[in-house]
C-alpha cells in the first residue's frame, strides 16, 4: 500500500527583504496567497514587524485584563455590535475574548481603557495601539496581494480599506477540570473580511482542503491569516472562509491575539470576481447587520448564516 501525502497550509515569508511590489518574489506570494486562501481559507505568515517587546508588552496586557473581575471585564465598551467582552458562555467553558475597537487610534484605546480601568492603565493602551499598528501593515499587504492577483483595480483596493473597521482581540483558554471537555472554541469561521491570529501557547488547528486539520506552530513572528465570511461574499465565493479550531492540550492557560477587519460600508460581491463560471451568489452585504444576525435563532438553525443572511 503505497503512503498518503496530506496537504500543508503554506507560509509566506513576509521579513524577506525582496517582498517588494511588482518583484518576482512578490509575485509568487500574490499567487501563493491566493491560492491558500481559495484552498484552505488561510495560509501562515512569517512577519517580523511586530517587535518582541510589543508583543510581550502585550500579551501582558491581555492577561492584566483577564485577572479583573467579572464586573470590570463586563462594562460596556462600545455601541457596535461587536461584544467588547465574551465569556461564562454555557458550551465553551474554558473560552473568553475581550475586543478593542478601532486599536489604531491612541485616542479610542484609551477611551476603553479609561471605562475598564477608571484609575487608568497606560500599558494596556500603548501596547494594544502599537500592536495594531505594527500589524495592521500586513493586513494591507495582504489585501493588496489578492486584489493584485485577481488583476482588480488599485483604486478598488484602496477604497476597501478606507472603509475598513479593526478590531483586536484577546482570547484566554482555562485549562479544563476533571470531566470537561478539552475544546476551548468548535470548529467555526469567523465573521471578519480578515483574521491575524497569533497564539502563545499551541492548540489552534485549520480544518484544510482535504478535511485534514493542521496545527498551527508556535512563535512570535508566526501568523495565521484567514480569510472570514465577509471574505467569502466580497469574492463571490471564489475564497473559502478559514474553518478553525481550540484544542487545549496544555497544562497552562492560552492565550491568543487577533487583529480582525470589518467592512464599516455596505459591501457588494466584487464585481469583476462574477462571471459565467461564477455567477452571482450573494446580495449586498452589511457587516454589522451580518453581526447582529449571527446569534440569532434563524442563523443558528441555518446550515450557513452568511448564505442565511445575504445569500442568493
Amino acid at each position: 500500500m503505497g503512503s498518503q501525502t496530506h496537504s500543508q497550509l503554506p507560509i509566506v515569508d513576509f521579513t524577506s527583504q525582496n517582498m517588494k511590489p511588482s518583484t518576482g518574489t512578490w509575485v509568487s506570494a500574490c499567487q501563493v496567497v491566493r491560492s491558500a486562501l481559495e484552498d484552505h481559507g488561510g495560509f501562515l505568515a512569517l512577519y517580523d514587524k511586530v517587535s518582541l517587546e510589543t508583543h510581550n508588552s502585550t500579551y501582558s496586557a491581555m492577561e492584566n485584563f483577564f485577572d479583573l473581575s467579572i464586573e470590570s471585564k463586563w462594562r460596556k465598551t462600545t455601541e457596535k455590535p461587536i461584544f467588547s467582552y465574551s465569556g461564562q458562555r454555557q458550551g465553551i467553558p474554558l473560552y473568553e475574548s475581550v475586543g478593542i475597537m478601532n486599536p489604531l487610534s491612541y485616542e479610542d484605546c484609551q477611551k476603553y481603557t479609561n471605562v475598564v480601568w477608571p484609575k487608568g492603565n497606560d500599558l494596556f493602551c500603548e501596547s494594544v495601539n502599537s500592536y495594531a499598528k505594527q500589524l495592521v501593515e500586513l493586513d494591507h499587504i495582504v489585501k493588496r496581494m489578492v486584489f493584485e492577483s485577481y488583476g482588480l483595480e488599485m483604486k478598488k483596493f484602496e477604497s476597501l480599506l478606507e472603509s475598513t473597521d479593526y478590531v483586536l482581540r484577546g482570547y484566554k483558554y482555562r485549562t479544563p477540570q476533571v470531566g470537561e471537555t478539552n475544546v476551548g472554541v468548535a470548529p467555526h469561521s469567523d465573521t471578519a473580511l480578515l483574521t491575524i491570529l497569533n497564539q502563545k501557547v499551541e492548540g489552534l488547528g485549520v480544518k484544510l482542503k482535504d478535511e485534514e486539520w493542521f496545527e498551527v506552530g508556535v512563535s512570535p513572528s508566526l501568523y495565521l491569516v484567514m480569510a472570514g465570511d465577509a471574505m467569502r461574499v466580497w469574492s463571490n465565493d471564489r475564497i473559502r472562509a478559514c474553518e478553525h479550531r481550540v484544542l487545549i492540550n496544555s497544562m497552562i492557560e492560552r492565550y491568543s491575539i487577533g487583529l480582525l477587519s470589518y467592512a464599516a460600508k455596505i459591501m457588494e460581491p466584487e464585481a469583476g470576481l462574477v462571471d459565467e463560471e461564477h455567477p452571482l451568489r450573494y446580495k449586498s452585504f452589511d457587516h454589522y447587520g451580518y453581526l447582529r444576525f449571527f446569534l440569532t435563532e434563524e442563523a443558528i438553525k441555518s446550515e450557513s448564516r452568511i448564505k442565511a443572511y445575504c445569500g442568493i
